[in-house]
């Protein structure tokens, strides 16, 4: 890259560097691009690290396409049955179940909880 500088003095020492604008956008969109990979990089190490969780196409798939309940399918995803699930919260399998099915909603407390327990955010759990 070839810059074409203009150094402003004051008081005999650079105290601006004037660049033409087409060139100012380069050094911009270089500098970001660099942000960007050190970002990837920096979610990479992340990822081997097991720091960084993955989501398997299948899973955010049915999500997407709102196959089940996001809880339900949450619940499956890490293992859970429903009674095991419901225990770790304090529930009744028969309210999680009514939850899962969209016949009640959870309050913001027991939705906190089930997002604690599955390792998600709360409003992964919610029907959008």
């Amino acid at each position: 890259m070839n810059i074409d500088i203009q150094i402003i003095k004051e008081n005999g020492k650079p105290a601006f560097a004037v660049v033409p604008f087409n060139e100012w956008v380069e050094i911009v969109d270089h500098f970001e691009e660099m942000e960007d990979i050190a970002e990837a990089k920096a979610i990479s190490a992340r990822i081997a690290s097991g720091e960084e969780e993955t989501i398997p196409h299948e899973f955010v798939k049915k999500l997407i396409e709102k196959e089940e309940h996001p809880l339900r399918l949450w619940r499956k995803y890490r293992g859970f049955t429903l009674q095991a699930l419901a225990e770790l919260v304090g529930v009744t399998k028969s309210a999680l179940s009514m939850i899962e099915t969209g016949k009640s909603q959870p309050s913001i407390k027991r939705l906190k909880a089930l997002a604690d327990a599955l390792n998600c955010d709360m409003d992964d759990l919610l029907l959008i």
